[in-house]
C-alpha cells in the first residue's frame, strides 16, 4: 500500500465548556439528591497526514486513507492488536476440505449508520465492484483468487460471474481457484469492505462527500477539506461500548513544524511524522517512537520513457546512491539502507527464516563499496551511449511535497550529477494530484514507496505484473509475469517461495525500482494515550484508546 508522507498546518483549536446548574428551595423543601456529572467527553485530537486522496474503500491505494476506512468501515475480518486475523462483521467462517470454498456467517447485529441491516449482499456488491473495469481500481488484483475475478477484470466476463454469492442474508460463499495461505488477510483489507449499492447509485463518486454511510466504529460527520476529519462514535455499532474517544479529530497538515509545535502544546496527542532536524534531539530525549515497518522506500522509473527504458540507465541510477548517506545524514529515522527490493519482516519457507535474509543482496551497501558501485554504474552508462554522461538528456525527478521528501530529492539529484555527469531537475506535486500523475505515467522518475498489505512477499512482488494497477513503473517482464502467476495458483509453500526469490531476481536485474531503504515507521504519542496500537502494516487503530489522568 502507498505510504503518503505528506509532511504535514494549520491553526488547532481545542475547547471543552461544562456548565453547572444549582437548585434552591425554601427551608421546608425535601433536600435535593445529589445528582451524578456526566462523564466528561473524551475527545481526541490527532494527525496522520495531509488531505486524503480518497476514503472509498474500493479505491483507495494509501496507508493513510486506510486508517481513515479503518475507523469508518469493517470487513468480515479484521486485525487486532496482537496482529491476529479475528472474525468481524462475521461471526464466524468455514473452509471446505479443499481449501477453496469459505463460507462466511455473519453476526446478527451489525448495522449500517443508518440503521440498515448489513446483509451478505453488501459484501457481494463490494467484491463485484471492487474487479469491475468500470470501477477503475488500482486494488482489482487483490481478490484475483477468486474464481472468474482474472476475466472479469479483462473484460471477458461480467461482475456478477464473481465467486461470491449471498446464500442468503447472513451468508457470504467465495470460491476460490486455488487454496490461497493469505485468503482471510484480504478478507480483512480495506478493498474488500462492503459499500452499499443504493447509497452509491444515487451519489455516484461523491458518495464519500455526501452521503457516507459505513458499518465500521465511527461516523465521519465533519469534513473541512484540507483542515480536519471529524469522526463520532457510531451508535449502530455492535461494539460501541467498547470503544474510547467520543469523536476522534483527524487534523489534515502539511507542516511537520506545525505539528511539533501542536504537540509539544498538548493540542494534538499524536503526530505521525515529525520534523527530519529534530529527529537526533527527539531520540535523544526518548521522546520518539520507532518501530519498524515492513515497507520499502524507493525510486520508480518510467520504463516506457527514455532514457529510462533501457535498463543500464536504471541500474546506473541505482549504483550510485549513497544509501547510508540517505538514511544517516538525511532520513535519520532508523531505517535500514535496502540492498533489495522485498524488505525485512516477511516470512520465507521456514516462518522463522527471513525472506530477505534468505534471498540475500542485489548490490553492495557497504560504504566501502560505494566507489566500486559508481565505477559500475559509469560503466554502464558508457555501455548505454552515454560515456560521462554525454548526450544524456535533462531528467526530472518528481516527489510528493514534503521536507523531508525534498531533502531526499536533493540527495538523489547530487548524486547523480555528481558521479554520472548528468543534468537532473526536481519538481513536486501535492498528495493527491502526484499518485494520479504518477499512475498515468507523466513522469521519469518518482519517488515511491510500498508497505505489505498482508504478511507474505506476494504483497510486494504482484504489483509489478504486465498492466496491473499499482504497476506505476510501466515495466512489464513475461517471464516475472509467468512466475507470478504460478505463485498465485500454488498452495505448495516451497514452489511459491522459491519463485518469489525467482521473480525478484529478475525485478531487480531489470531494476524498474531502485531501492533505498526499509522503512521504520517514527511517531510522537502523548504519554497517558493508552490503548493505542500500530500494526507493522502502517495502520493506527485509535479506536480503543483511553486518556490516563
Amino acid at each position: 500500500m502507498k505510504k503518503n508522507r505528506k509532511l504535514l498546518a494549520l491553526a488547532l483549536a481545542l475547547g471543552l465548556m461544562v456548565s453547572l446548574l444549582a437548585g434552591c428551595g425554601t427551608q421546608t423543601a425535601a433536600t435535593p439528591t445529589p445528582t451524578a456529572a456526566a462523564p466528561e467527553a473524551f475527545n481526541l485530537n490527532v494527525c496522520i497526514a495531509s488531505e486524503p486522496n480518497t476514503i472509498d474503500p474500493q479505491l483507495n491505494t494509501a496507508v493513510d486513507g486506510a486508517t481513515l476506512i479503518n475507523h469508518a468501515f469493517e470487513g468480515l475480518m479484521k486485525l487486532d492488536s496482537e496482529g491476529e486475523i479475528v472474525p468481524a462483521q462475521a461471526a464466524s467462517y468455514s473452509v471446505d476440505d479443499t481449501g477453496t470454498v469459505y463460507t462466511f456467517t455473519l453476526r446478527d447485529d451489525i448495522k449500517w449508520s443508518d440503521g440498515e441491516p448489513v446483509k451478505a449482499s453488501d459484501f457481494v456488491y463490494a467484491w463485484q465492484r471492487l474487479v469491475d473495469p468500470a470501477t477503475a481500481s488500482e486494488y482489482n488484483y487483490m481478490i484475483d483468487m477468486v474464481v472468474n475475478a482474472n476475466e472479469i477484470m479483462a473484460g471477458e466476463k461480467d461482475p456478477s460471474e464473481l465467486g461470491i454469492v449471498a446464500k442468503d442474508d447472513k451468508t457470504v460463499e467465495i470460491t476460490l481457484n486455488n487454496p490461497t495461505a493469505y485468503f482471510l488477510e484480504i478478507a480483512a483489507f480495506p478493498a474488500t469492505y462492503p459499500v452499499r449499492k443504493d447509497v452509491i447509485d444515487a451519489k455516484g463518486d461523491q458518495w464519500t462527500f455526501e452521503d457516507y454511510v459505513c458499518n465500521g466504529p465511527y461516523v465521519l460527520t465533519d469534513w473541512s477539506h484540507n483542515e480536519y476529519m471529524l469522526y463520532s462514535k457510531n451508535p449502530e455499532y455492535y461494539g460501541v461500548d467498547s470503544l474510547g474517544p467520543d469523536t476522534i479529530k483527524f487534523y489534515l497538515m502539511d507542516d511537520t513544524n506545525a505539528m511539533l509545535a501542536a504537540f509539544n502544546s498538548g493540542e494534538l496527542a499524536f503526530i505521525d511524522d515529525v520534523p527530519t532536524n529534530e529527529i537526533p534531539a527527539l531520540k535523544e530525549a526518548g521522546t520518539l517512537t520507532i518501530e519498524g515497518q515492513m515497507g520499502t522506500y524507493f525510486v520508480c522509473f518510467n520504463t516506457e520513457k527514455a532514457p529510462f527504458d533501457d535498463a543500464r540507465v536504471r541500474k546506473a541510477f541505482s549504483l550510485v546512491i549513497d544509501r547510508n548517506y540517505i538514511v544517516d545524514q538525511v532520513a535519520q529515522g532508523g531505517q535500514i539502507p535496502a540492498s533489495a527490493y522485498v524488505p525485512t519482516g516477511l516470512s520465507d519457507v521456514s516462518p522463522t527464516d527471513d525472506f530477505r535474509a534468505v534471498g540475500g543482496d542485489y548490490y553492495s551497501v557497504k560504504t566501502e563499496d560505494y566507489e566500486a558501485n559508481c565505477e559500475q554504474a559509469r560503466q554502464l552508462l558508457s555501455e548505454a551511449g552515454y560515456p560521462d554522461g554525454k548526450s544524456f538528456p535533462a531528467v526530472e525527478y518528481m516527489y510528493n511535497t514534503s521536507e523531508g521528501h525534498k531533502a531526499i530529492a536533493e540527495a538523489l539529484q547530487n548524486m547523480w550529477q555528481t558521479e554520472l555527469g548528468v543534468t537532473v531537475t526536481i519538481t513536486n506535486q501535492d498528495w493527491a494530484a502526484f499518485i494520479d500523475t504518477r499512475h498515468n505515467g507523466d513522469f521519469q522518475i518518482a519517488r515511491h514507496g510500498w508497505l505489505a498489505d498482508y504478511n507474505d512477499p506476494i504483497s510486494f512482488l504482484d504489483m509489478w505484473v504486465t498492466g496491473g494497477g499499482n504497476n506505476d513503473a510501466n515495466y512489464s517482464n513475461a517471464d516475472y509475469d509467468a512466475l507470478i502467476s504460478a505463485v498465485k495458483t500454488s498452495s505448495d509453500r516451497t514452489e511459491r517461495i522459491t519463485k518469489m526469490h525467482e521473480a525478484e531476481d529478475i525485478l531487480m536485474a531489470d531494476m524498474p525500482v531502485a531501492p533505498i531503504y526499509f522503512y521504520t515507521d517514527l511517531y510522537m504519542i502523548n504519554p497517558n494515550l493508552q490503548g493505542f496500537y500500530s500494526s507493522p502494516l502502517g495502520y493506527k487503530y485509535f479506536m480503543y484508546t483511553s486518556m490516563a489522568a
